[in-house]
């Protein structure tokens, strides 16, 4: 598996980001596609050359990053893909500096909230957008510097 840091415009972004909301229409029906943060930094994960997972990472406030848009493909879910692209996002939230993480999961996504729980991420309050919204698990992860 490679992981590559790519442009927001690049082709293997837009298709997994449309593959990931398609997901999420099934899961919460009457969801809608958002737009992406312009500044958001991507990382898309190859498997023999195709583009099988993503991540992002967008500045929420000072020292904080928030992770967004963390997908992988159901034929390559549960072979640790997810994990190495979150292991990819800390280290670059820990390269520019930022003190801790944030994310947004989703009561129908127990896969992700398994994910999060197991690797060292505390659930938090509700932020931003998603006060308030009932099918939002949020949480948070102090980012160590070596």
């Amino acid at each position: 598996m490679l992981i590559q840091h790519r442009e927001i415009t690049h082709p293997d972004v837009t298709a997994l980001v449309l593959a990931a909301e398609d997901e999420l229409f099934t899961r919460y029906p009457g969801t809608t596609r958002s737009p992406l943060d312009p500044h958001a930094r991507f990382v898309v994960a190859y498997v023999l050359s195709r583009p099988v997972g993503c991540g992002a990472l967008v500045v929420s406030s000072p020292g904080v990053g928030e992770i967004r848009r963390l997908f992988v493909s159901p034929a390559h879910r549960r072979a640790g893909v997810a994990r190495r692209i979150l292991a990819a996002l800390e280290r670059r939230a820990t390269a520019q500096g930022w003190d801790s993480i944030i994310l947004e999961t989703g009561v129908n996504q127990p896969e992700a909230i398994t994910l999060f729980d197991s690797s060292g991420y505390q659930r938090t309050e509700p932020y931003g957008r998603y006060i308030d919204n009932p099918y939002s698990v949020c949480f948070a992860k102090k980012m160590v510097r070596s």
